[in-house]
């Protein structure tokens, strides 16, 4: 039998009706945590709203033998995500892990792409991992400066097209790059209150990728399915598990059987004047740079 590293844990995973976050909810619960399962339901652009698919992973998880309950609240929405956070406390006297998945796209290149499609997006993903977080860590301050004991655990959703960037999806590679920003400033200014802030970047079968990626998506006839949603949960489960105490600020690449730290900006070799430069100066001292640097990855679909 499987080790339950998170028992007696309560876990929120937002967008889990279906997908990565379904997978994640049900390896929580198999990992013997309390799991609040939240989903609008709504389809792949945001549209629409429905309880059915969250409803039926809590479904799941109970004929499992484990305990969940559905949450319908709006993850950017600063009171729904509020109310989120008080109903895991309310339901389960306490809330230990915040996995934040929840998502949509608006696909279009940048020419095309109008407002409300960036405002969109950019909601739903980064105003709605801020939210959320927010209203845990306060929680959590809360029972620190009480003097109760914290080990929590926040694991973000970033993409590979926040951290190399995804052509005609400008809107989406944005909101996953602040994603990344928001995670190690999170980090940072969490550690004091005893939680850890990390996160992903998935590569995995949903209904974002199976689209735009059908070939590298389809479902082998047999063997290993590395595109398996299913194969992302455990090492977000890792995360949320009190044997995780001491990562945070890092981003984590993760697709079928390989697990990667992803290693982000960092600060150059310099080239030093030591005094202001002229502009026509500058075009041979930035060749050099782009000359001595590896050069950077490559952008998803150019």
């Amino acid at each position: 039998m499987a080790e339950k590293i998170c028992a007696g844990r309560t876990v929120i995973v937002t967008g889990a009706g279906r997908g990565i976050g379904r997978a994640h909810a049900l390896a929580f619960a198999a990992a013997g945590a309390n799991v609040v399962v939240n989903d609008l339901g709504a389809e792949l652009n945001g549209v629409g709203r429905s309880d059915s698919p969250a409803a039926q992973v809590v479904d799941e998880i109970m004929e499992l033998g484990g305990k969940a309950v559905v949450n319908g609240d709006d993850v950017a929405d600063f009171a729904g995500a509020k109310r989120m956070i008080r109903q895991a406390v309310d339901t389960f006297g306490r809330l230990d892990v915040l996995v934040n998945n929840a998502g949509i796209v608006r696909d279009r290149m940048l020419v095309n792409l109008d407002e409300q499609e960036w405002d969109a997006v950019v909601r739903v993903h980064l105003k709605g991992h801020f939210a959320t977080m927010r209203h845990a860590a306060e929680y959590w301050r809360a029972e620190a400066k009480a003097g109760r004991s914290v080990d929590a655990r926040i694991i973000n959703t970033s993409s590979g097209a926040g951290l190399q960037g995804s052509v005609g999806q400008g809107n989406y590679a944005a909101a996953k790059a602040g994603i990344a920003a928001l995670t190690i400033t999170a980090a940072a200014e969490f550690a004091r209150y005893g939680i850890t802030v990390n996160a992903i970047a998935p590569s995995a079968r949903t209904r974002m990728t199976e689209a735009v990626f059908a070939d590298m998506m389809a479902k082998p006839e047999d063997g290993f399915d590395a595109m398996s949603p299913e194969n992302v949960s455990p090492l977000v489960v890792w995360l949320g598990s009190a044997d995780s105490a001491g990562v945070t600020g890092r981003m984590f690449e993760v697709e079928g059987g390989k697990v990667a730290l992803a290693d982000g900006w960092r600060h150059g070799v310099p080239v030093d004047r030591g005094a202001r430069w002229e502009p026509a100066e500058l075009g041979p001292a930035v060749r050099e740079l782009i000359a001595k640097a590896a050069p950077p990855e490559a952008v998803y679909g150019a």
